[in-house]
């Protein structure tokens, strides 16, 4: 009887610890703060470089929005993906780490995918292991000749 009392112990330890894990876990894998556009549409948010999930983002040609002072200039997922961010704050729920400052995330503002929001636009096209709804999203904006759909990728 006394060697299973120190296995009980341990057993309960174990369980104990195992149950803490996936919360902690769960805290670190959200990531939350103003978000900076780079040229190539990553986000930039507490100094982590964020690729959105589920999406590739073709490169178009650099085009500049004159509407701003100074003109900012990038491509145009990266233009569009500026304008819906603006200042705003982003969440982002991580789904892979690539090293300490690189991730591929879910990322929302105000509630909205951005991953749909440039799908829907016709900036981005859906990953083959992207949800389905990002893959009709795709379709969509394919038949409508949105974004990339709508003239050769490099072209102004």
């Amino acid at each position: 009887m006394m060697t299973w009392a120190p296995l009980g112990t341990t057993f309960r330890r174990v369980v104990v610890i195992s149950l803490l894990i996936p919360v902690t876990g769960f805290a670190a894998s959200t990531l939350k703060g103003n978000a900076f556009i780079e040229d190539d549409g990553a986000l930039r948010v507490r100094g982590k470089t964020i690729q959105l999930y589920g999406i590739h983002i073709p490169e178009t040609a650099r085009t500049c929005r004159r509407s701003v002072r100074p003109a900012k200039c990038a491509s145009r997922a990266a233009l569009a993906l500026d304008f819906k961010v603006g200042t705003g704050f982003v969440e982002c729920a991580v789904h892979t780490k690539h090293g300490s400052r690189s991730l591929t995330a879910a990322c929302y503002v105000d509630g909205e995918d951005l991953s749909a929001y440039l799908l829907r636009l016709g900036w981005a096209v859906a990953l083959p292991d992207a949800p389905v709804e990002y893959v009709t999203l795709e379709k969509i904006a394919r038949s409508r000749k949105l974004g990339v759909w709508g003239f050769p990728i490099g072209e102004h």
